[in-house]
């Protein structure tokens, strides 16, 4: 498989950073279960909201990415994402679309030695939309949307990233469960990182 492009979602997909975001937004929403919150990531988590969470308190004083920063460096890479990214660079693009703050991914990408393996890091504060984002680095590469590929581990990915006609590969280990990606219907499913490795070779 040869790729223009590999664009990586960070969170869920490199960052075991679950329970931290969880944890943020049981600060701002207090009653918010883990299944509701997973939930949100069907679409785009940014204008994501669930109707029973939004009707009980919410503590707007909180500031998601300044609680979320330092718990976020505490966090560690999933098992075996270090090789595949090491891997994957040495023929291809790596491109990191998320929607976490660049800075912060930036500085855990550094904290962990693997800042190195990505050409560029496209964060919340680029644009919301990552429909935009990948049109963005598309223009900017001269890629062609077929012979790139979006590795994340949410349905709201796996749509935006179809909406511009790049093929999807989800992984199970991230913010949703199987269940959940495979009725997002992506190009293709990895259970592990060494089938995420091979997939990407």
């Amino acid at each position: 498989m040869k790729n223009k492009i590999v664009f990586f979602d960070f969170d869920g997909v490199i960052a075991d950073s679950f329970d931290a975001a969880l944890a943020v937004n049981k600060m701002i929403h207090p009653l918010i279960t883990e299944e509701a919150y997973r939930k949100r990531f069907e679409g785009n988590i940014n204008e994501s909201t669930d109707e029973e969470t939004v009707k009980k308190k919410i503590d707007e004083d909180v500031d998601f990415f300044r609680e979320y920063a330092p718990l976020l460096m505490q966090c560690s890479i999933f098992p075996g994402m270090k090789d595949v990214v090491s891997t994957a660079a040495q023929k291809h693009t790596l491109v990191i679309i998320s929607s976490s703050t660049t800075d912060i991914i930036k500085k855990f990408l550094e904290l962990n030695h693997i800042d190195h393996y990505f050409t560029e890091v496209m964060g919340n504060d680029v644009h919301k939309s990552k429909i935009v984002k990948i049109g963005m680095a598309l223009s900017k590469y001269n890629a062609i949307a077929a012979d790139c590929v979006f590795v994340t581990d949410t349905v709201g990915d796996i749509k935006e990233a179809r909406h511009m006609e790049v093929p999807t590969i989800a992984v199970t280990w991230g913010y949703q469960l199987k269940a959940a990606i495979e009725n997002g219907a992506p190009t293709r499913i990895v259970e592990n990182p060494q089938e995420l490795m091979s997939a990407l070779v």
